[in-house]
């Protein structure tokens, strides 16, 4: 039995063999009879064409996008195809083994001459195409030109927009439109910004060369150059939706002159002539004494803080009219304040690795948008936000343990994590303010809103269990292994922003000016808050999530006076 079951195995791999040699044998007979049928012919210009040789037919050839009718007119040497050869085997061709080379690579051969005549003959006009393209009459203002552009030295001074991902020409002309500036300028595809005054310098048209990042087929703008076009035509409805927003009544400065760089005196004043003198001046503060109006910024001189007493300028506010005497009316308006929207990395590693550190939805990136602005350095980030990158938010593509940014984003809490850190500021919200936002976040993006369903879901329930807890391990542990800490309440940088945002910037060892503080305050929200608190009909916490939670506040208030810190603002308990 042993024996013919040994023959049987000897026969099977006999056979194995055979199907395996026939089947190359085939493989190769096929190819060379294939080889043997079909033949290229690379054909030089000086040898002429024969008889027999046919070149593609140029409407075929057009047909499937290939080459265009003039290109077959040219010197330069061609492929042809031997269309005879496709019939039988030529035999004067023995002479050359060039034949014998693979048919595949001749092909290729054949394909990247012919894509290099179609590339090389419709450049130019792809060229041309593009350039007529990106100034089409889709673009509502009036194109003005390629400039120059130094990020330093900004000939467009007024606001500035990023989106690194989404950024259009019309985006740019709105926003700037929006608020009452006469030119949007777009520069490395994907900034935006809005002045009165046109560059002096201008560029080559061809240097402004970079896609937007938003639209295909337009461009916006190019490396230290801008794409400016004119949006004075589109003020006119923007008009209506520009927000000139009252500041207050306050003490006018003893001489105003000196204070204010730009004035006007007009008769039968009014606060939308005013705004309207101050915007074109480029100015973000419209003072208006009587028939004087003054343009200039929050300054030392002029900090526009504290307020007189209402009723002395309400009666004159509501009638679109000015005080006299000492008081002035003061309006916000649409333009930027520009003084400190300029930021970089840090030219030298930072010898200080410094974390800001917060529970997620606590205002991490509003406190990052305030120090980028006041220190006029980028800011870090423990993780990479698309969003937040798009945006302006440089630091979140530099690795975070580079030290090229003046502090870095946290939201971790573990031992590890936090002693890598030499010192923090720990940024600290009201549990029931963070743990909405956060939801928000989560199902809505940075400025969204959860839905209703969303709230009254389980996920609701489930996510205040799990966050609350780490709400509160997030202090304690940072209180626990972080070596050095600043302690910032989240509602008192809110309600005292200068002097608290000045304690953040003296603790990252920077020194600032007053002027630039106060450009801070006029750019106070930045361009991540929610538009106001979305009104819900119900109360999202249950008692049994405030019990969790106001114990968890206990807690924390408890451990922050143990370190000598103070404790939580009474608004947090109980609620």
């Amino acid at each position: 039995m042993a024996k013919a079951f040994f023959r049987l195995q000897k026969f099977l791999r006999r056979a194995q063999f055979l199907l395996f040699f026939l089947t190359a044998a085939y493989l190769m007979a096929g190819s060379l009879l294939l080889l043997q049928r079909t033949r290229l012919v690379i054909q030089q210009g000086s040898r002429g064409t024969p008889s027999n040789q046919a070149l593609p037919a140029p409407e075929e050839m057009s047909r499937v996008g290939i080459v265009e009718p003039r290109s077959l007119q040219s010197p330069r040497p061609r492929l042809l195809v031997h269309m005879d050869a496709l019939q039988e085997p030529a035999l004067d061709q023995q002479h050359s083994p060039h034949w014998l080379v693979s048919r595949n690579s001749e092909l290729r051969q054949l394909r990247r001459r012919w894509f290099h005549r179609f590339t090389s003959d419709q450049e130019p006009l792809q060229t041309a195409g593009f350039k007529a393209m990106k100034h089409t009459a889709e673009h509502k203002g009036t194109y003005m030109g390629c400039f120059t552009h130094d990020s330093r030295e900004r000939t467009l001074k007024g606001a500035v927009f990023y989106d690194l991902r989404k950024m259009t020409v019309t985006h740019c002309q709105e926003a700037c439109a929006e608020r009452a500036y006469s030119y949007a300028g777009l520069a490395y595809g994907a900034e935006c910004y809005c002045g009165n005054s046109l560059p002096a310098a201008a560029a080559k048209p061809e240097e402004c060369n970079i896609e937007c990042k938003g639209e295909k087929g337009s461009v916006c703008g190019g490396v230290n150059r801008l794409s400016v076009y004119g949006v004075e035509e589109l003020r006119a409805p923007a008009r209506r939706r520009r927000n000139v927003i009252y500041r207050g009544c306050f003490r006018a400065p003893e001489n105003l002159t000196d204070t204010f760089p730009a004035s006007l005196i007009q008769p039968n004043l009014t606060v939308e002539m005013c705004s309207e003198f101050c915007s074109k001046k480029e100015f973000p503060l419209a003072v208006i004494r009587g028939q004087e109006c003054y343009c200039g910024y929050p300054t030392r001189r002029f900090p526009p803080r504290e307020g007189t007493d209402r009723l002395r300028c309400s009666a004159t506010h509501n009638a679109s009219r000015a005080p006299g005497g000492q008081d002035c009316l003061v309006y916000q308006t649409p333009v930027q304040d520009t003084r400190c929207t300029d930021r970089k990395f840090l030219t030298t590693k930072s010898k200080v690795f410094v974390a800001l550190s917060s529970f997620p939805g606590a205002g991490n990136t509003w406190a990052r948008h305030l120090i980028e602005h006041a220190t006029g350095y980028y800011t870090g980030s423990y993780y990479f936000d698309g969003a937040l990158y798009n945006k302006g938010f440089k630091g979140e593509k530099d690795h975070w343990r580079s030290r090229r940014t003046i502090c870095v984003k946290t939201h971790e809490s573990g031992k590890t994590e936090i002693e890598m850190f030499d010192s923090a500021i720990l940024l600290i919200r009201n549990p029931y303010k963070s743990l909405m936002a956060e939801f928000n976040r989560k199902y809505a993006g940075h400025l969204g809103y959860a839905t209703d369903r969303n709230w009254k879901s389980k996920e609701w329930p489930d996510f205040v269990n799990s966050y609350a807890s780490w709400w509160a391990s997030h202090v304690l542990e940072w209180l626990k292994y972080g070596k050095r800490l600043l302690v910032v309440h989240y509602e008192e940088l809110k309600q005292s922003l200068i002097p608290k945002l000045k304690e953040m910037v003296e603790f990252l060892n920077v020194t600032v000016t007053e002027d630039r503080l106060l450009c801070v305050e006029n750019n106070r929200d930045g361009n991540f808050k929610r538009s106001g608190a979305k009104q819900k009909n119900f109360e999202p916490f249950t008692q049994e999530m405030k019990d969790l939670i106001n114990r968890y506040i206990l807690t924390v208030d408890e451990a922050l006076r143990g370190r000598n810190f103070s404790g939580l603002p009474r608004e947090y308990v109980p609620r």
